[in-house]
């Protein structure tokens, strides 16, 4: 990793390697874990079926939502270093430095030592890509696989060599096995790119196309169809798949399902289902009137059916769609360490992203997550225009641009009108930004020298746009930053602006003035980079900015550790005590609640309904079948639970068919007063199955 210059190694490299290993290693040991993914990497250490499906549980009845090649090393890090935060998120920082450091690489050979510094220092301190790298969530992974697809496309063309172009859609065969379609969204860039900068003929450039999209497509789906052709009762339940497929699952809820929202809240696999009542006297009284139970919450359960969001705008007084009411006052201030944002911003709820359309990564909720230097990007655009038509030639320098954009503008498209996605997911574009930005400066600085045209103002107001930007990004968070830092970002970006044009005839002042200026507009996404890292970030929808502060507010670190916390011990305690055997420790719906439990024992946790809690894994019948051959006999079933008609019915059997477990008998008042969120006291019900 040690890049040298004329025998001697480049300290510059170095440091900004450091840099990055700082912000992606430091205290990621308190950095908490994403349960969902941590509990998988554990139970794939169980078995070998578990480590090939991911499986959520050590017994393989379910999945996690993803296919398993990133959590391979999860688990492979699992089982050499033991459970721990430390050992899940360790991959993934160990990827975002390979990350910064494999950019270098790809950007040095075209466009020289400089850009491709600076392309590294940009791409270690964007905000979201530090997020996410700081949890195992497993963007990281898939975003240092699909650079190294790069390096080796790049390697094709240098080399002139097919094998190398094939190695490349390889790798985004792998990225495919990672995160599904996501890996997919490089792929315009990628053939764009071969088919421009190839000396072949068209008609060879096509049949290497073709032959890397054979191989692109062989691995892609290696692992679905391997998984597909075995017997379902041979292998666990897809997650999240509405038909227990693994090519369902990556069309439907991780492809068409993000673009159209479906997959996300309000859509059809989220908690706007109806959840039947618990009580069973008025089950039964609905029964013998012929009624279905719909919609009506169990009880001391909040409704989780209001839907109190109107076109998913943000808003901090009304609950979203699916959940209870979660105004500040009624969920006090035990939840969740420090604060956050109001929760009409949480993670993954409603207000995560904002409204569909032209600007929407521009708004408060993205720009500060990934779009600081995006003017800049459009003057390296128009930079690129120019200076075709200035060489009346499209050299590879230019092709490498345009790679570059080929990336970057799908992903902006997608971004601006997918229906549901995370913040977090923007760190896709993170690798495109700070090369386009690299190579941009260098483009728009040939033209500053040259002062012949209008071009040579290009620069200057590339710098002025983009401090304006970002302190207009700043001012949509006046409420947690001084304003004294957006005067002074605005007047700096004036500063770089007067000394450019004032300095045009002197080289070397305007160079370092360029430098200042490069250095200066890296202030504000750096800081936004550190916030994880100084105030710990939201280890399940990662995001980045002041609003992690510790502020005794409630927003999205609160939805990040308090939804996903641990376990109670009590309850624990009571099962393990009451353990007699059966295959199961107990059965939960949703997923996360069975993660949290098998976190703290070794014995396997049916999640009945996957992620969601409405995947149709089980009909009464099968779960009849399996708890009368003494598979499972504790059910745990809270305000979260059940969604769908067949999870609703399941219900309807626990309630009819085991003896709630007295409250006090296996959750003490303590830790009902710790443990529940959002006030829904006595929300959970335990469950008996006595024969």
């Amino acid at each position: 990793m040690k890049e040298k210059r004329n025998g001697r190694v480049d300290i510059w490299l170095v440091a900004i390697l450091l840099l990055s290993v700082f912000l992606n290693f430091y205290n990621i040991g308190n950095a908490g874990s994403n349960v969902y993914y941590t509990a998988a990497a554990k139970s794939m250490t169980a078995n070998w079926k578990a480590f090939f499906f991911a499986s959520l549980d050590p017994e393989g009845f379910i999945t996690v939502d993803k296919p398993p090649v990133a959590l391979w090393f999860q688990a492979l890090s699992v089982a050499i270093l033991g459970v721990s935060d430390w050992s899940v998120l360790l991959p993934e920082a160990i990827a975002g430095v390979l990350s910064t450091w494999i950019i270098y690489f790809i950007v040095k050979p075209i466009f020289g030592r400089g850009a491709a510094l600076w392309s590294s220092l940009i791409f270690a301190c964007t905000p979201i890509f530090v997020a996410v790298t700081r949890t195992n969530n497993i963007d990281s992974i898939l975003i240092f696989t699909l650079l190294a697809a790069t390096w080796a496309l790049m390697k094709s063309i240098h080399k002139q060599k097919i094998s190398w172009l094939l190695v490349s859609f390889a790798l985004v065969g792998v990225g495919f096995n990672m995160k599904m379609l996501q890996a997919y969204m490089v792929l315009p860039a990628f053939y764009l790119f071969y088919f421009l900068a190839s000396k072949a003929i068209w008609k060879k450039r096509i049949k290497h196309l073709s032959v890397a999209t054979a191989i692109l497509v062989a691995i892609s789906v290696s692992y679905a169809a391997i998984a597909d052709s075995i017997p379902k009762d041979k292998r666990p339940y897809i997650g999240s798949s509405q038909t227990n497929s693994v090519f369902e699952l990556a069309f439907g809820y991780n492809g068409v399902g993000r673009l159209t929202g479906e997959a996300g809240p309000g859509g059809n696999h989220q908690f706007n289902r109806n959840v039947p009542n618990t009580n069973s006297q008025t089950n039964a009284q609905n029964e013998k009137q012929g009624n279905r139970p719909s919609g009506i919450p169990p009880q001391g359960v909040p409704n989780m059916n209001s839907s109190s969001t109107q076109g998913g705008k943000d808003s901090s007084d009304v609950s979203p769609r699916g959940m209870p009411n979660m105004n500040p006052e009624q969920m006090g201030k035990k939840f969740g360490p420090n604060g956050g944002q109001d929760p009409g911003r949480m993670g993954g709820i409603g207000g995560e992203t904002g409204d569909p359309g032209l600007l929407r990564l521009f708004n408060k909720q993205m720009a500060g997550q990934i779009s600081w230097l995006l003017p800049f990007v459009l003057f390296s655009m128009i930079g690129l225009i120019v200076s075709i038509r200035k060489q009346r030639a499209f050299t590879l320098p230019h092709q490498f641009t345009v790679f570059w954009l080929a990336w970057l503008i799908p992903m902006m498209v997608f971004f601006s009108i997918a229906g549901f996605f995370h913040r977090y997911y923007l760190s896709m574009m993170a690798p495109a930004i700070a090369v386009l930005v690299a190579i941009g400066s260098v483009i728009l600085w040939e033209f500053y020298k040259e002062k012949k045209d209008w071009s040579q103002w290009l620069l200057p107001f590339a710098f002025l746009a983009t401090f304006i930007f970002e302190a207009y990004v700043l001012f949509q968070h006046r409420s947690s930053v001084n304003i004294v830092w957006i005067l002074c970002i605005a007047l700096l970006g004036f500063a770089i602006f007067a000394f450019m044009v004032a300095f045009r005839h002197k080289e070397k002042a305007s160079y370092y003035t360029k430098i200042a200026g490069m250095i200066g507009f890296l202030i504000m996404p750096f800081y936004w980079s550190t916030t994880p890292v100084l105030y710990g970030g939201n280890s399940v929808i990662p995001y980045a900015g002041p609003d992690l502060k510790p502020s005794g507010q409630h927003g999205d670190r609160m939805m990040g550790r308090g939804m996903e916390g641990e376990a109670d011990s009590s309850l624990i305690e009571y099962l393990e005590k009451n353990y007699s055997g059966e295959k199961y420790l107990a059965a939960t719906f949703r997923a996360n609640t069975a993660a949290q439990i098998m976190l703290k024992t070794d014995k396997a946790v049916m999640a009945m309904g996957g992620f969601l809690g409405s995947d149709p894994v089980l009909t009464p019948e099968k779960l009849e079948q399996m708890v009368k051959k003494g598979e499972v006999k504790y059910f745990l079933i809270s305000g979260f639970g059940g969604g769908g008609e067949t999870n609703n019915e399941l219900v309807q059997w626990i309630q009819q068919n085991c003896k709630e477990v007295p409250q006090e008998e296996w959750q003490n008042s303590q830790s009902s007063d710790e443990q529940q969120p959002f006030g829904m006291d006595r929300a959970e019900k335990l469950y008996k199955y006595e024969g």
